[in-house]
């Protein structure tokens, strides 16, 4: 499973950094699910005036969708002979 960090300025003029965001494909079929979820997770750091600068993605959604859900999101495929 590739990630991405995410870097941006708050409302407040903090830099704040958002790790362990997933890459998915549009065409697939948790793409829309994990997007809405990322801007609902943004909207909150935005708006957030405390001293953390760094968000991990991966917690907040198992601290918010149901475990089989996070499961399939950040399943990692099984590298035959260590490849």
């Amino acid at each position: 499973m590739l990630t991405k960090t995410i870097e941006f300025k708050s409302k407040y003029g903090r830099k704040v950094k958002i790790s362990e965001v997933p890459v998915l494909k549009k065409d697939s079929p948790l793409y829309l699910r994990v997007n809405l979820r990322l801007h609902q997770f943004i909207t909150k750091v935005m708006n957030h005036n405390g001293p953390k600068t760094i968000f991990s993605f991966r917690e907040h959604l198992k601290r918010t969708t149901k475990w089989s859900e996070y499961e399939e999101i950040y399943q990692s495929e099984e590298l035959k002979n260590n490849a």
